[in-house]
């Protein structure tokens, strides 16, 4: 199946979308425009929206506001650290109107619904396997949602050291507030303990399917994830079980 990519800006949402359907892509970036429009219409009205860490009640909102506000509470976290999976996750909804694929990125948050198997890469920081490897998405795993969250490399904030620290939810407006969350209590000087900690607190969020975190050297799971593979070249085009290729030096707790 041959699948069309584009990517898209629109002030802070940089979107990467995948899809069987170009009809499809003018579906996402209006859902986009009118999903931060209705977003940044209620922020202007309840400013606490954008700053708290904590999560908050809300009334008379819009769907993208209750869909960051559940994910948040889920997590216990300020809603905005649930905004990019969320417009992901409505963009989604957007597209399979017309689409039987459709994958959207949206700084490192990426919600999708396939018929079909795809690869995604998972980036780390300075860790050995940044880029290198990925979950392989089966039409059952289907529809997901894949959160990260870093404390060595992008601009969003987190209060802790993972490289990495990777969620797999039903939906990317969870997966990305539970990241922030887990992501926040892996620090201090024991690696091996703060990760530790993080998977502890992975296995308290309610939806949460599973959880990778990668700290320097370590890397630990918890639940139920997708197939772990590495990933050769641009296009995903050389695949297999993870466990034959990770480096040496890695250790998984």
């Amino acid at each position: 199946m041959k699948l069309t990519r584009v990517t898209y800006t629109l002030k802070q949402s940089k979107l990467t979308i995948e899809t069987d359907s170009p009809s499809s892509i003018k579906l996402a970036i209006q859902s986009l425009k009118r999903n931060r429009e209705l977003l940044e219409e209620y922020i202007r009205k309840n400013p606490e929206f954008l700053t708290s860490f904590e999560p908050l009640e809300v009334r008379d909102a819009p769907k993208i506001v209750n869909i960051m506000a559940e994910a948040a509470s889920a997590a216990g976290v300020g809603p905005m650290a649930a905004v990019a999976g969320a417009l992901a996750d409505l963009t989604v909804d957007a597209m399979l109107v017309e689409a039987k694929v459709a994958v959207v990125e949206n700084g490192g948050e990426i919600s999708a619904n396939s018929d079909t198997p795809i690869v995604v890469g998972l980036l780390a920081g300075t860790s050995q396997l940044s880029g290198k490897i990925g979950f392989h998405l089966k039409p059952n795993d289907f529809p997901i949602g894949i959160g990260t969250s870093s404390g060595t490399v992008g601009h969003a904030i987190s209060f802790g050291e993972a490289d990495a620290a990777t969620i797999i939810a039903d939906n990317a407006a969870l997966a990305d507030a539970a990241a922030t969350a887990v992501g926040n209590v892996v620090q201090g000087e024991d690696y091996e303990k703060s990760l530790q900690k993080g998977l502890e607190t992975a296995e308290t969020i309610r939806g949460v399917r599973g959880s990778l975190i990668i700290r320097g050297e370590y890397a630990g799971m918890v639940g139920k994830l997708p197939q772990l593979v590495k990933i050769e070249g641009e296009a995903w085009k050389s695949l297999k079980n993870v466990q034959d290729y990770l480096p040496p030096k890695i250790k998984f707790i």
